[in-house]
């Protein structure tokens, strides 16, 4: 039986991937930098071209019925552009993981024993309608001395090849294998089930998008697969909490970007508090055109509520609607938060040190925050450059992925003859 052609080239791109990986895990700094340099040069002078790309896929989305949410999402600008070169010279400016030693032994017997940090190898990146993500995930593979293997949506698709072309530019004139960086070709979805069962050239995939995309992959996929689902994050304001505070770490929470993975999505309120901390927060909510929806107690202190039902506690509405509880103690609060929640991130707003360390150590999230809004969590916040998703996993990478959740490690031993008796 004739097998298929596009599975064949796949099978073909995924094996050079793999022999470039290994060239790229032996790249000096200077020489990572370089490249990530002359990409943002690149970027720049072909500003025409992507952008006549963009609007393909713009005509295409909107002739498809998009909405503008998701138009925006897709949309490159002069300025986005422009915004994606300077992002390269961040990553240039972050330290390079590779090489580091993370621990060093030396046995009695005389052997020396070195953990050193190394790159994965090839990284498949599977991502929806951010063309973005094509230099984001590039520049940071590349760092941290990875392969990787673009498969971006087809709603994306003149985008994601006009960045790719500027990418393999990027590569050609500094020298390194233009097989660091490819992007799958194919817009068929069995070109991706196809991806996902290469474990002989393919080291480890990241999906990016929708929970139904995440869901997809893990469900295909024969390869390692770090993900985040979605974001169900909380904030419990405590019996202690300075309500000023509260307030703001609140409203900004849930109505700077209400669709993003790290916006508060339910509030939890200590019943002493409730009945004078809600009717003002609920204020404030509602003139910021934030929809509520309440539990019966939440409902008796503002009666404009609506009403939640027990599929409100675990939705992320990624939107201007906000599910309220009022919980008796922090216990309940961390039971709640551990039962609907999501392992994304949660915060406590409290003057009690001893409700702020129980809440902090129990709640089993990526990230757990004391008196401050949860839509710090990405890698940017957090100091770490540039990043290629946030974990909920809890195994090699949780929370904001930068470089150095991109790297695994290896022993280095060094002998004089030592043989095991």
């Amino acid at each position: 039986m004739k097998r298929n052609s596009q599975y064949i080239r796949l099978e073909e791109e995924a094996a050079k991937a793999k022999d470039a990986a290994l060239s790229l895990a032996s790249l000096s700094t200077d020489q990572k930098n370089s490249f990530l340099a002359r990409l943002a040069e690149v970027l720049k002078s072909r500003k025409e071209e992507i952008l006549a790309a963009n609007q393909k896929d713009l005509t295409r989305a909107e002739e498809e019925g998009a909405t503008s949410a998701f138009l925006d999402r897709l949309a490159l600008t002069p300025e986005a552009i422009e915004k994606l070169s300077h992002s390269l010279s961040t990553v240039i400016n972050l330290n390079d993981p590779v090489g580091e030693v993370l621990k060093e032994i030396k046995r009695p017997n005389g052997l020396s024993i070195k953990k050193v940090r190394v790159p994965i190898g090839v990284i498949a990146i599977i991502y929806e309608s951010r063309p973005d993500v094509t230099i984001e995930a590039t520049s940071l593979c590349l760092k941290s001395g990875n392969a990787v293997i673009l498969r971006g949506g087809r709603e994306s698709y003149f985008s994601n090849r006009s960045l790719t072309s500027c990418v393999q530019t990027a590569l050609e004139d500094t020298g390194i294998s233009p097989h660091a960086v490819s992007m799958v070709g194919s817009r068929s979805r069995a070109a991706v089930r196809h991806l996902l069962s290469l474990t002989d050239s393919v080291d480890l995939v990241i999906p990016r998008g929708g929970e139904s995309l995440i869901q997809t992959v893990v469900k295909l996929s024969r390869i390692p697969v770090i993900k985040h689902y979605k974001g169900v994050c909380h904030i419990f304001v405590d019996s202690s909490a300075v309500f000023k505070d509260a307030y703001a770490i609140c409203l900004n929470a849930k109505i700077q970007r209400p669709a993003t993975c790290n916006a508060m999505e339910t509030l939890l309120v200590h019943a002493s508090a409730a009945p004078r901390f809600l009717p003002e927060m609920a204020r404030l909510f509602q003139e910021a055109g934030v929809q509520l929806r309440g539990c019966s107690i939440s409902r008796e202190i503002v009666p404009s509520m609506q009403r939640a039902d027990d599929s409100d506690w675990e939705s992320e509405y990624l939107d201007l609607i906000l599910s309220i509880k009022v919980v008796s103690s922090v216990e309940e609060a961390i039971s709640h938060i551990n039962r609907y929640g999501t392992r994304h991130s949660d915060a406590i707003v409290t003057t009690d040190s001893s409700s702020a360390k129980k809440f902090l150590y129990e709640v089993d999230s990526a990230c757990v925050y004391h008196n401050a809004s949860t839509r710090f969590t990405d890698g940017g916040e957090f100091g770490f450059g540039a990043e290629i998703g946030i974990s909920t996993d809890k195994i090699h990478a949780r929370g904001p992925m930068a470089l150095e959740e991109l790297t695994t490690y290896k022993y280095l031993i060094y002998g004089n003859g030592q043989i095991r008796s």
